[in-house]
């Protein structure tokens, strides 16, 4: 028998519970994962509250990412093994003892990572990637707003950016946060508490603002956003507030500029594919050249998975918190 963090309703850390499952049988196009790792991300929490939709087609437990070694293969995978070492990007499932998941979606471990580091790996680079990299078209040379400095997807975005040649501007909401998003290669940061962000982008810019936007606040700074765009920059939302607003069509037009808002999680499996191919194509070897580092801040036994959440909830984490799976897998 598997087992997997499960919840019956919406609730606090504490409706997570640690139960036995059915085991699992890969379609097709599908491999089984043996779970060493997870990451923890923000929308696990939301889901866990009942406010994230959930695809139909994702499995019952949490996680959309996970680290450890494939169990058994679909008829129509030829590219893995069972026994291969891997990460891969979830449409759920990744709190449990093992996940199915199309073979599109998996990665080798990069090499000199281990299987806790891995897991921290495939959420945010296939985020960034695909907001960054294949929507916002950031490429060495331009200009980048990254909210969220001392978060999972801020912490790598930074990073990520830097490796590409561009000029990186990012918010943190404490003075500790902003030394990070700079210590990561940020070359301004700002404590929006302190500072207003557009006046201080802006400042940093000599006025021209910026050539892409990568957002996780969502309506509340729709506004203020598109103050820091240049001419042909664009807006990339993937998460935050979702509370209607007002978007100013003049301002955008008068900036040849654009908005857009994504979810990965909801990608049908073609797009995953492609974002997938890309990371491992152009992100993994920034791991594995020491370029891009991952930064976790907190590893917590799988079983143990309502403390995660509390800890990420607490806002005072600085990267990933992972959920550690290998003792059971040991057993």
């Amino acid at each position: 028998m598997s087992s997997a963090i499960v919840f019956d309703q919406p609730g606090p850390p504490a409706v997570l519970q640690w139960r036995d499952v059915p085991p699992l049988l890969p379609r097709a196009h599908e491999v089984v994962i043996g779970v060493e790792a997870a990451g923890v991300n923000n929308a696990d929490l939301m889901q866990r509250r009942g406010h994230y939709p959930v695809p139909a087609w994702a499995p019952r437990p949490l996680g959309l990412e996970c680290a450890g070694t494939i169990t058994a293969v679909g008829t129509d995978v030829a590219r893995w093994s069972v026994g291969d070492r891997v990460c891969a990007l979830l449409d759920g499932g990744g709190y449990a003892d093992e996940v199915a998941v199309p073979a599109t979606q998996v990665m080798p471990i990069p090499r000199g990572l281990t299987v806790v580091q891995a897991a921290a790996v495939p959420e945010v680079a296939a985020t960034v990637y695909s907001n960054l990299a294949m929507t916002a078209g950031l490429t060495e040379g331009q200009t980048v707003l990254i909210h969220g400095a001392g978060g999972g997807i801020g912490t790598f975005a930074i990073q990520w950016a830097t490796a590409i040649g561009a000029h990186v501007i990012t918010t943190a909401g404490s003075d500790a946060k902003v030394r990070i998003g700079l210590e990561l290669g940020a070359h301004t940061a700002i404590n929006y508490r302190d500072h207003d962000f557009v006046s201080a982008t802006l400042k940093a810019t000599n006025g021209r603002g910026v050539d892409a936007i990568l957002d996780v606040v969502g309506s509340d700074y729709l506004a203020r956003n598109l103050e820091c765009l240049a001419a042909d920059g664009h807006l990339v939302i993937i998460g935050g507030s979702t509370t209607p607003t007002l978007l100013d069509i003049g301002l955008l037009m008068s900036k040849r500029a654009s908005v857009t808002a994504t979810m990965l999680r909801a990608r049908p499996i073609h797009q995953k594919a492609d974002i997938i191919a890309g990371v491992t194509r152009d992100v993994l070897p920034l791991f594995e050249s020491g370029t891009v580092r991952v930064v976790v801040d907190t590893i917590v036994p799988m079983a143990e998975a309502a403390r995660a959440h509390q800890l990420l909830e607490s806002k005072q984490t600085v990267g990933k918190v992972i959920l550690d799976n290998r003792g059971r897998r040991q057993l």
